[in-house]
């Protein structure tokens, strides 16, 4: 019996030790990973390959284990002060959408894809508008957004970032530039009713010549247009009386 008990004692005394490193190098050793994360693994130093999605395993106190997110990320750029290619000062802020393609290079290439982004995205929005006009600006978004996109994506590429689009949110003008800009909408405004107007006498005055041309030719129409508007005054309500003469009877005094 004191042999059972000492072999009972001694096996104690090895699983207890053995069951305490399993609970300590358990989670060490396996990982479980989302379908939108990966795992950049380093084992004494050296990058060996990415894993995920799911369960993974890692050899403790070897393996060192960098986790990355694949989904898109958005980050804001700070308002910028941008003097456009007409010399006119600009305020803009706008935001990128990326996301990392490939994991590996962006723990390896870059110390911080983040912010190394964000900086990128700041320069080349100085850059880019300020080689536009400020009416491209205003009226161009999407083709500047675009550029904004390849230029930036190029850029970040080598690191695995790929950047999904750029989109310029605010463009603030100084207030002397907003009223300038009212009063030529106004002036345009002006000239476009003056046109219209202008258009429309000259098409009355050609149908008037063109009428009067028709009663040179028929003057019976005279006549009977004078009928027509003797007609259109009595259909009113007054005690205004009409009575037509013929102009042959003042022929003669007038040849006189």
């Amino acid at each position: 019996m004191d042999q059972v008990s000492r072999g009972l004692v001694g096996a104690l005394a090895w699983l207890v030790p053995a069951f305490v490193i399993a609970l300590v190098a358990l989670p060490q050793m396996v990982r479980i990973l989302r379908e939108y994360e990966r795992a950049v693994i380093f084992r004494l130093g050296k990058l060996i390959e990415v894993k995920g999605p799911g369960l993974i395993f890692l050899i403790p106190l070897v393996d060192r284990m960098v986790k990355m997110d694949l989904r898109v990320v958005t980050i804001d750029v700070p308002k910028q002060e941008v003097m456009t290619r007409d010399n006119v000062p600009v305020t803009v802020d706008a935001v990128v959408y990326f996301r990392v393609v490939e994991p590996g290079a962006a723990v390896v290439k870059v110390e911080n894809y983040w912010k190394a982004t964000s900086l990128i995205a700041q320069t080349t929005l100085r850059s880019v508008l300020g080689q536009a006009e400020m009416d491209e600006l205003l009226s161009q978004r999407d083709k500047i957004n675009h550029t904004l996109q390849e230029i930036i994506d190029r850029q970040t590429d080598p690191w695995g970032i790929k950047v999904t689009a750029v989109e310029v949110k605010d463009v603030s003008l100084p207030e002397g530039m907003k009223r300038a800009m009212a009063k030529q909408a106004e002036a345009e405004r002006e000239r476009r009713a003056k046109i219209v107007n202008a258009e429309g006498e000259f098409q009355a005055a050609e149908k008037m010549v063109q009428a009067a041309a028709m009663i040179a030719e028929q003057p019976i129409a005279l006549q009977l247009r004078y009928l027509q508007t003797m007609r259109e005054i009595s259909s009113e309500h007054n005690t205004t009386t009409f009575v037509p003469i013929p102009i042959d009877l003042f022929s003669a005094f007038l040849k006189k």
